[in-house]
Parts: structure tokens; C-alpha cells; sequence
């Protein structure tokens, strides 16, 4: 879908309908006062202090109202450079501006406002030249929005909205949102019974529902048998750390924020853990390597712990409770290329195998100004991004590099998707660390008998499992694979008097071959069945009548195809059989 904030029209548009949103808010609500009303990637918002209103549809739809009235008067935004004493002067009344303009450097700062009729804000710009402009807009969504984003502060009113330059390409973008509706996985999975939430439960902490038990089994049986053909070694380890872990790691310092409050027990601190890393060092220093181990590759599915907002929960693409399909290969400096091809390679892999085919890669590095997120190390820094930029130039593969992006301790690869609803995200990723092995002191012996201190690298190939679930939801718009579907295969006799024993038959057949099957034998018609098993994604449905039953065959019609095909039972036991041992994404 369209970026807003990347395309500079649409992005000076927006801002402008921005503008002309709040200036129909202020004429419904003189009392209003403005944060801020930046352009986003999906349109523009407005935070506004209503008092204690809080805005709903029919707000919306006045709001809307006004706007095409101003919008039609053609009134001229005008832009007007002031001085800091001028501004705070003008804005005295609105805290929100205030704090804004106190925040500003006269110096560095050019401080100008936006002047449209009787309304005036303030902005840097740039803007169109009049609200007749901004005609074609349409106010999308509301909700609350902590000031500042701080859970202390009050709650604002945050309206969401987008603007073309024609009605046409509002009306086909809107259309994209509905379809984008459809495709939303927290829609999806309410609809196929894949996860639910319940705030009783807690905020961010989704259950999977026993169709998404199994969408999920068949995701980490596929990854874990993919990472033990590479020689990787599964763990387990618990979902808590003594705090003391995560202090030597460098975590408490750089992601305390990010963790839920630590815990006193019997006089120990722990924490819920946020990241495996730390729990695979120790495992990693429990025994003496060389360097005829490595590499040596950990991997886990494992239970992590990070506290999100409440504002940024979402299904189970954001929570606060979530798997990782996490490892990590402790290898030594010479096996680094290589093992992060092996990496790459797995990745591509299992994209193919998954159909995955919308995605780029990011080069993620540090800032090198910033000393305090970061490391304290130049040359160790400077080694590993280079190290990572020869791998990828040498496999061939297009990157961009975004700086102020790795994580505390090495650069990283990233691949990133985007979603059918809400910004692009990263799916898979690939970290090279240099620091963390130092920290905890691990060593191996060399050829030569001396001690060295082995690279690790951090690897997600399927990421959070639980997004990976959403972003393929959305993806697929929920027609799983045949292989991971919850229900594979739907049998539906005709007339249960007839064919029913004949449905039982070929179900226990099926069952009895491991194969997810469901008999649909309810008294009602055949095609309200079929539709039903079409609503549910069933990829395969069978419809067994009298020459099904008399000739020991049955009659197929996939998912989402008008066409159906017969074939004898014992085929179709050793087609469908074949297709899910060997985890193929397409059906005849």
C-alpha cells in the first residue's frame, strides 16, 4: 500500500489536510487545544485535548462536515516566520504548543506557523497552497493516545485521516482498506478459530485456540526439523533470569524499559526474560569447547516476556507474552562467512517453501556518535559491518543499510515485511555478535592450545512465531498450506442415509493416516456445507454420493475452485498423503 510519509505530495497533502481537519475541530470545539498532527505512513492524525469528550462516530461524520465546508471556501494557507517570544506569545493558551515552542532553539530553529482563514498553527511545513486542495479526504479512525506517549500523562484524542489529489484515488485507496480488512489476522483469526484475548487473562496475552495449537505444532515441527538437518542442537530453558544474568549481559542497562518490574524471591531478583541470549551463554560455558566443536548451533523455541504498551498491542503481531524461533551459533572468526550464508541461505529456503515472495533485507548498523546505546568498541564494530557487508555482497543479495538500527551489541540483518494492515515489520533476522561472548567470558581452545573467544551469531528465522502466525494469516488472506491447515481435509456425503456409512469409511481411512479430517453429516443441504467448508478454508473437500460410494472414489474440489475431479480412494489416499509428507504448497 501507499507510504504517505515517503511520497512528498501526498505527504505535503496530508499535512495540509491535517491542518484543515483541526481547524474544523476548533470551530466544533473552541475549547480544543493541539499536540501535534505529524503524516504517518498510512495518512495523517490529530492529537487533540477535548477536556473530558471523547469523540465518537458522530463526531467523526460533523468533523468531516465542517472540513468540506472550509475546504470549499479556498481559503489560502499563508506561512509566517515569528520569533520564539512571539510564538509563545501567540500560543499562550494551548500548554501543548507551549511546550513545544520551549523546546525549540531560536538559534537553529526557524519557527514559522500556518495561517488558513481563522485558524492559525503551528508547523515547519511545507503545506499546499489552499485548502480547496485538501477536498478529498476521509476521516478513517479514532482512538486514545497518551500525550507524548507517556502511560502517565492524559489521554488525547488521536483522529486518523488521508487525502488525495482526486476522488478517484481516495475511493481505490479506500477500497484497499477494506480488502485490507479482510486480510486483517486479528479478523482472520477470530474467524478460523486461531487465537483469542481476554482482558481478564491480560492485555497482550493471546491464547491459542486448539486450530491455532495446530497451525502452530506445524510451524515449529517444519522449522525444527529444517534447523536439525543443519546440525542444530535443541534446548530448553526457563522463561525467568536472576536479574545478575541480565546486568552481565549489558540487557538490565539497555532494555530494563522494555522488561516487566523484577521480582524478589527468597532474596533473589528475577526477571521475566525478554531474550534468550543470555540463558544460551551459560549453556554454551557449561562445557569445555575446542575448536573442533564449533560451530556449535543452540536453538530454542522459547518464551519471552516484554512489556508493551497497551496503545501498541495488536492480535498476536504485538504482545507482550511470545515465542521465539531463536539460536544461536557460536562459531569462530574464520567460520563467520559461512555460517551466516548458511543463515541467509536458510531463510530464502524457507521462504520458498512457504511462498513468502514480498520482502527486502536491511543491513542494520550503529550510529557511531550515539556512546551510549551502542557498544564502546570502533574496531570491533567496524570489523563485524564489514564482515556482514562482504557476506552479503559476496552472496549477491540487494540491501539497504539503515544506521542507529543494531542492537546494543553488532550489526544485523534484516528481512522485512509488509503487513496487510499497519507498518512494515521485520519477519527473519540474522545479528553478529563480537560483545556478548566476551561478557560472559567464553572461551575455546585453539589449534594452537591458546583460549580464544568464540563470534556468536543471534538468528530468527521465523522471528516471533506469533507474528510470523499473523503476518501469514494476512499474507494468504487465511488459506493455509494443505499441510498446516487445521482442517485439511472436509468429507460431505449427500444424503446421510445413503452415504454416511461410506463418509465414515473414508474418514476413518484418513484418520487413521495422521490426516486432519472433519465428516460433516448435519442435516442440511449439501451446498450450504460446502459453502461452510469454504468459508472455514478448508483446502480440500469431499463429496460422496452414490457413484462415490458404488465405485470406491471420491469427488475433490479444492479451496476457492468452482471445478471439481474425481478419483479412485486409494489414489487420492496417496496423492493428498504425498503432498502433506512433503509440505507442498500447491494443490492440483
Amino acid at each position: 500500500m501507499i507510504n504517505f510519509k515517503e511520497d512528498e505530495n501526498l505527504n505535503k497533502l496530508n499535512h495540509s489536510c491535517a491542518h484543515l481537519m483541526a481547524q474544523a475541530i476548533s470551530h466544533l470545539y473552541p475549547e480544543a487545544k493541539f499536540w501535534v498532527g505529524p503524516v504517518v505512513e498510512s495518512g495523517f492524525y490529530y492529537d487533540v485535548d477535548l477536556g473530558d469528550k471523547v469523540i465518537n462516530d458522530e463526531d467523526i461524520e460533523a468533523i468531516s462536515k465542517e472540513m468540506k465546508k472550509l475546504a470549499k471556501d479556498g481559503k489560502r494557507i499563508v506561512r509566517n516566520e515569528i520569533s520564539k517570544s512571539e510564538a509563545l506569545e501567540q500560543f499562550k493558551d494551548d500548554p501543548y504548543k507551549i511546550d513545544l515552542i520551549e523546546r525549540m532553539d531560536e538559534e537553529t530553529t526557524v519557527i514559522s506557523t500556518y495561517s488558513q482563514g481563522d485558524f492559525t498553527d503551528l508547523c515547519r511545513g511545507p503545506h499546499v497552497d489552499t485548502v480547496k486542495e485538501c477536498k478529498n479526504f476521509k476521516l478513517i479512525k479514532f482512538s486514545g493516545a497518551y500525550w507524548k506517549g507517556d502511560i502517565n500523562n492524559k489521554v488525547l484524542q488521536r483522529i486518523y485521516g488521508v487525502c488525495f489529489p482526486s476522488e478517484e484515488e481516495l475511493n481505490s485507496y479506500l477500497q484497499e482498506l477494506e480488502d485490507a480488512k479482510l486480510r486483517d489476522h486479528r479478523k482472520l483469526g477470530k474467524d478460523l478459530g486461531i487465537f483469542m484475548t481476554n482482558d481478564l487473562v491480560g492485555k497482550g496475552l493471546p491464547m491459542y485456540l486448539p486450530n491455532g495449537c495446530t497451525v502452530w505444532d506445524e510451524f515449529e515441527r517444519y522449522i525444527k526439523e529444517k534447523e536439525r538437518k543443519l546440525g542444530y542442537k535443541h534446548v530448553l530453558t526457563p522463561p525467568l533470569g536472576n536479574v545478575d544474568l541480565y546486568k552481565t549481559s549489558g540487557h538490565w542497562d539497555h532494555y530494563k524499559d522494555s522488561m516487566f518490574p523484577k521480582m524478589e524471591v527468597e532474596g533473589e531478583e528475577f526477571v521475566l526474560r525478554p531474550m534468550n541470549c543470555p540463558h544460551h551463554m551459560m549453556i554454551y560455558a557449561n562445557d569445555i569447547h575446542s575448536y573442533r566443536d564449533l560451530p556449535l548451533r543452540i536453538g530454542e523455541i522459547a518464551r519471552d516476556c516484554r512489556f508493551e504498551s497497551s496503545g501498541s498491542l495488536k492480535g498476536i503481531e504485538r504482545v507482550r507474552s511470545f515465542c521465539q524461533n531463536d539460536a544461536h551459533l557460536f562459531v569462530t572468526p574464520e567460520q563467520i562467512e559461512s555460517e551466516f550464508k548458511l543463515v541467509v541461505d536458510l531463510i530464502l529456503d524457507v521462504y520458498k517453501d512457504l511462498n513468502i515472495t514480498d520482502y527486502h533485507f536491511e543491513l542494520s548498523l550503529r550510529d557511531k556518535e550515539d556512546k551510549i546505546k551502542y557498544h564502546p568498541d570502533d574496531e570491533m564494530w567496524d570489523n563485524a559491518e564489514n564482515k556482514l557487508r562482504e557476506v552479503l555482497d559476496d552472496i549477491g543479495i540487494p540491501y539497504v543499510e539503515k544506521v542507529g538500527e543494531a542492537a546494543f551489541y553488532g550489526p544485523k540483518l534484516d528481512v522485512q515485511v509488509k503487513p496487510a494492515v499497519g507498518n512494515e515489520y521485520t519477519l527473519s533476522t540474522c545479528q553478529l555478535d563480537f560483545c556478548l561472548p566476551a561478557r560472559f567470558d567464553l572461551t575455546y581452545v585453539d589449534r594452537d592450545g591458546s583460549k580464544k573467544t568464540p563470534v556468536v551469531i543471534h538468528r530468527a528465522i521465523l522471528g516471533s512465531i506469533d507474528r510470523f502466525i499473523a503476518y501469514y494469516l494476512e499474507e494468504k488472506r487465511g488459506v493455509l498450506p494443505l499441510w498446516v491447515s487445521p482442517v485439511q481435509i472436509s468429507i460431505l456425503p449427500v444424503n446421510n442415509e445413503y452415504h454416511l456409512d461410506y463418509a465414515k469409511k473414508v474418514e476413518e481411512i484418513l484418520r487413521n493416516m495422521d490426516i486432519r479430517v472433519e465428516l460433516d453429516s448435519r442435516d442440511e443441504k449439501l451446498g450450504y456445507r460446502m459453502r461452510e467448508s469454504q468459508m472455514k478454508k478448508v483446502p480440500i473437500s469431499l463429496v460422496l454420493g452414490n457413484s462415490e460410494r458404488d465405485e470406491e472414489t471420491v469427488t475433490i474440489r479444492f479451496f476457492g475452485k468452482e471445478d471439481k475431479k474425481t478419483m479412485k480412494l486409494d489414489e487420492f489416499i496417496s496423492y493428498v498423503k504425498g503432498k502433506i509428507d512433503n509440505r507442498e504448497y500447491d494443490l492440483d
